[in-house]
């Protein structure tokens, strides 16, 4: 745009050159050479206007001209107190972020089928939640998620909890199949550990059951009464035994809930256990495998945790979309942030802005605000020398009517 500029100026000179041989020829070549005459003088003007706003014109130290680089500091303390009074108020900040659904445009973006966007977001938080476990101290990070454990597990009182689970339980019946399990568990155990069983009859019976053969005869009875008796506590949901079975879980359940010694016990157990090393050692095992295979499958692309991350992002959305009072909250919650982010840091930023700019050079400064005004302001030299022009062409035509 300079190059049309100038030579539209250089055009204008000849044309004036020219048109001043044919003066006497006609009084057409008159509107022509006053034409050319005050196009050239208004180029001139906006061109010398527009280089004394970077430079000086001809490299000439003419005053007031290479106004910017002179008053650089000046245009950045200007340019940070129009920012902070027209953008970084609470006023102009809640008002413009009023009619904005923040919430809504994340929803319908999040819902969306994944793209590469989406793909590289998924990619970048994965990597990023990788890297702060990798960077953190495994063992003081433990040691720090142990003691919020503990800290909440030691507000909770553990035995009208279980006491409540366990009266649950019994009223659904969910017991019974547990209970089936550890008679059927009991006869296994049982049969596994049969020789251990008559051995043991063996050695409590007296010589002479021994020296008649009873012995064998009394363990084979024993254990035949018990595998009888399992078999018909097993297949019997009535049978005295399992009765006296549930109304002993009845009981316990009983005092779990309101018995304070047993509460008390209970509780203390649940101390000594928080308490106790091995247990500090073992969950320390836990986490380590935790963080461990946490980072393997955020590193491994056949993990499947950037799919599953996606499928989260995408159940959020879709939440987002669906649900009017949470797109209510996030906006307001996301204005009073940006509200008090203004009040709080809006000094700090403009000082940011004005320090920067404070800190670039004469020459930063004016190429940057060329590069991107001046453009324009070559506009302005061409319309100089039109609208230069055009005034010409009206004076010339008044002096020659009058």
């Amino acid at each position: 745009m300079r190059i049309v500029a100038t030579s539209m100026l250089v055009a204008m000179a000849g044309l004036f050159v020219l048109s001043g041989r044919f003066l006497t020829l006609h009084p057409a070549w008159g509107f022509v050479h006053a034409f050319a005459e005050a196009a050239m003088v208004g180029g001139l003007a906006d061109w010398f206007a527009v280089t004394a706003l970077f430079r000086h014109p001809l490299g000439l130290p003419i005053p007031h001209t290479a106004i910017i680089p002179q008053n650089k500091d000046r245009i950045a303390d200007t340019m940070a107190g129009f920012l902070r009074s027209n953008f970084l108020t609470p006023v102009v900040v809640a008002r413009r972020m009023r009619g904005m659904n923040l919430a809504g445009a994340l929803g319908e973006f999040l819902s969306q089928p994944g793209g590469e966007t989406q793909s590289r977001i998924t990619a970048g938080g994965a990597e990023l939640f990788a890297e702060i476990l990798e960077s953190l101290d495994p063992e003081r990070l433990g040691t720090q998620v142990r003691a919020g454990l503990a800290a909440q597990l030691g507000k909770i009182e553990l035995a009208p909890l279980l006491g409540r689970m366990l009266e649950s339980a019994i009223a659904d019946g969910k017991h019974r199949p547990l209970l089936d399990g550890l008679i059927r568990w009991a006869g296994l155990a049982l049969e596994d550990n049969e020789e251990m069983v008559r051995e043991m009859i063996r050695a409590r019976a007296n010589a002479v059951l021994r020296w008649t053969g009873l012995d064998s005869r009394i363990s084979t009875s024993v254990l035949d009464g018990l595998y009888r008796l399992l078999a018909e506590v097993l297949v019997d949901p009535e049978h005295p035994l399992r009765n006296k079975v549930e109304e002993g879980l009845k009981s316990l359940a009983h005092d779990l809930q309101h018995d304070p010694q047993m509460r008390a016990r209970v509780e203390q157990t649940k101390l000594d256990l928080m308490e106790n090393p091995a247990v500090a050692d073992w969950w320390m095992g836990v986490w380590e495998r935790m963080r461990a295979s946490l980072i393997a499958r955020v590193r491994d692309p056949a993990g499947g945790l950037g799919g599953e991350l996606r499928k989260a992002l995408a159940e959020l959305g879709t939440a987002l979309q669906g649900d009017a009072r949470l797109q209510t909250q996030i906006n307001r919650f996301t204005r009073r942030t940006a509200v008090g982010v203004a009040t709080r840091y809006g000094e700090q930023i403009v000082r940011l802005v004005s320090e920067t700019v404070k800190r670039w050079d004469a020459t930063t400064v004016t190429a940057r605000i060329e590069g991107a005004v001046g453009r324009d302001l070559q506009f302005i030299r061409i319309n100089g020398t039109l609208v230069g022009g055009l005034v010409g062409v009206v004076i010339h035509g008044l002096d020659w009517a009058f």
